[in-house]
């Protein structure tokens, strides 16, 4: 993606992810996520370590998941989430420069 300029919607889209993990609190979420050893994590995992209410660390695994950035399934009364590698990998590449 880096080998081109961005058209505007790619713009938008990468914008909206680059928002997300601006925030101290999401990227940690994100990065405890993306390196839970089974590759997903519960909500009750994520909450230790935060000095953040619970509704607080929801909004912000909220705003992750509306970024596209994460997944999230249900079971039982947990919810576990998962990163999205496709997602991480356009953010990543559009910081990669180009080759020459």
């Amino acid at each position: 993606m880096s080998q081109t300029a961005l058209s505007a919607g790619q713009a938008e889209a990468l914008a909206r992810g680059f928002k997300a993990v601006a925030d101290p609190v999401r990227l940690r979420l994100l990065s405890l996520i993306a390196s839970h050893a089974e590759g997903e994590a519960c909500v009750c995992d994520l909450t230790e370590g935060f000095e953040l209410t619970g509704p607080t660390i929801s909004h912000h695994l909220k705003v992750l998941r509306e970024a596209g950035l994460i997944t999230g399934e249900r079971r039982g009364t947990w919810i576990y989430y998962r990163a999205v590698p496709a997602a991480m990998a356009q953010l990543s590449a559009a910081l990669a420069p180009a080759e020459s």
